[in-house]
């Protein structure tokens, strides 16, 4: 009972801090501007680490140890190595260029900049660029109020509804008071908790395991486990064979990266595109290291469940909350460091809810009623319909949760391809490529979001070399489409070109 206890304090102490960080926020949002983008105003560290906070979610503390705890360190390795060079690539390539365009055109959401890129006057690639968020993040959102619920509803025996209720309208409450900025600063401070929390588990954990070399032992004793071409089957204790083709669909995780809206804002509302340098190095830094150590975590808790120390898991995503809740019952000092691994865990779903409220909010409130609609609102108006989009948009997600058996890990993987499809290509061929138009981006954008769908529940279902990460060959087909069509219609004008060649220059 005082562990709990002391686990709950942890818990709402960290849920004050981000409500409080919310409202004192909201007093600096003077317009959509600084509601959507923080007026660019972002330091590199609080860029950096939102960023990858806000893109890891829950699936970095319970998703990634989970697979690693399963099959070993093969599915995980290869998805963790593609997201780190997609992470990498993304900060060298995409991060100063979309920060120097969208400043230079004057951008604030990631539909707008395709429209004012291609010179869309009638706001059409505004419009469908605002759908397809809608349609990828509102259930993006909802795994992660189901996952805060799950958590609650496993710890506390709470009723799962109302465990995700609370969650959610904490993160709405800072989400709707303090903007961009609130969610940018709540996500350095959840990145902070999400790394304690990885370092504590694996140092309890090796201990409790026997240490490291216990944990090396057991782990040579299964079969394909610390392989990174074979996985382990814990169903037939064998080794079953991760072959090339494999690889690089798992590896194809580090495509989505370059269509990530949440992501890309960030790149956008940086105060000096001269800092990402730095701002670069600490996000690729930090996502390797916690990436390996999430997937160490899975490996060290298969080893504390063989030493008897926590049962052997049915669900293995939740081996961070058992080696917690082991480490709760060392007295009152370790309870609370229990709560702060809990917190971490809360912290990994909301700084990615947080964000995806308020980009799916920017989509409805400024591209669809103001952009394509023409709908004119006062800088007061906008704002209150800015907020209030942000709880419609959050309570529709409440409704999609409402069953606590939902898949969190497949509604993450199709939203990921989704928006890895629609808009990656579109972004890099922006940014890099004159000739492209808005004719080219319309249909990539299009045949993009439509083939992950296809793929997904068509062709993949042959088998096979088919049976492959939807996002692989969406992106690919995205790609031809979008520069077919360019060439094969008129090319942009004289002044979209000079635009594209004055950033070029920079």
């Amino acid at each position: 009972m005082l562990s709990q206890s002391c686990i709950i304090i942890a818990i709402v102490l960290y849920l004050c801090l981000m409500l409080l960080i919310g409202i004192s926020f909201s007093k600096k949002n003077n317009n959509t501007d600084d509601f959507y983008l923080g007026g660019r105003k972002l330091g590199p560290l609080v860029t950096a680490m939102s960023a990858e906070a806000s893109d890891m979610s829950s699936w970095l503390l319970l998703g990634l140890p989970g697979v690693a705890y399963l099959t070993g360190i093969c599915d995980a390795a290869w998805t963790a190595i593609g997201l780190a060079i997609g992470t990498y690539l993304n900060w060298l390539f995409v991060s100063k260029r979309i920060r120097l365009y969208s400043q230079k055109i004057g951008a604030i959401t990631i539909p707008d900049f395709f429209a004012k890129r291609y010179g869309d006057k009638k706001n059409i690639l505004t419009t469908l660029a605002a759908i397809v968020i809608i349609v990828f993040f509102i259930p993006y959102t909802a795994s992660g109020f189901s996952a805060c619920g799950k958590l609650f509803s496993t710890l506390f025996g709470m009723d799962y509804m109302a465990a995700m209720i609370v969650s959610a309208a904490i993160i709405v409450t800072y989400c709707a008071f303090g903007g961009f900025l609130a969610a940018s600063t709540t996500d350095l401070i959840q990145s902070i908790v999400m790394t304690i929390a990885l370092f504590v588990v694996i140092i309890f954990g090796t201990s409790q395991a026997g240490g490291a070399a216990a944990v090396l032992e057991n782990a040579k004793a299964l079969p394909g486990y610390l392989s990174l071409t074979a996985t382990h089957n814990a169903a037939s204790g064998t080794a079953s064979s991760y072959g090339f083709l494999t690889i690089c669909s798992t590896m194809a995780w580090g495509l989505g990266y370059f269509g990530m809206p949440h992501i890309l804002l960030r790149f956008m509302a940086i105060e000096d595109e001269k800092k990402l340098k730095l701002s670069r190095r600490v996000a690729t830094v930090w996502v390797v290291i916690s990436m390996a150590v999430a997937i160490l975590i899975g490996i060290v808790g298969y080893s504390v469940s063989q030493a008897g120390n926590i049962p052997a898991l049915e669900d293995a995503e939740t081996v961070i909350i058992e080696i917690a809740r082991l480490l709760s019952t060392y007295g009152v000092v370790p309870a609370l460091i229990a709560g702060v691994i809990m917190a971490g865990i809360m912290a990994a779903t909301m700084s990615t809810a947080d964000s995806q409220l308020l980009t799916a909010a920017s989509g409805i409130s400024q591209n669809i009623l103001q952009d394509f609609f023409g709908i004119k609102l006062s800088e007061k108006t906008a704002m209150a319909i800015a907020r209030g989009t942000v709880v419609v948009i959050a309570l529709i997600a409440i409704f999609i949760a409402r069953d606590p058996n939902s898949s969190v890990f497949q509604i993450v993987s199709f939203a990921w391809a989704g928006f890895g499809a629609a808009f990656g290509p579109i972004i890099l061929l922006a940014l890099f490529w004159k000739r492209s138009n808005k004719w080219g981006a319309l249909a990539g954008m299009i045949s993009g979001g439509a083939m992950v769908f296809i793929w997904k529940y068509g062709i993949a279902k042959l088998g096979g070399a088919f049976a492959i990460y939807e996002l692989l060959p969406a992106f690919i087909i995205a790609i031809i489409v979008n520069v077919v069509v360019s060439l094969l219609t008129p090319a942009p004008e004289k002044e979209i070109l000079d635009t594209f060649s004055e950033i070029s220059t920079k």
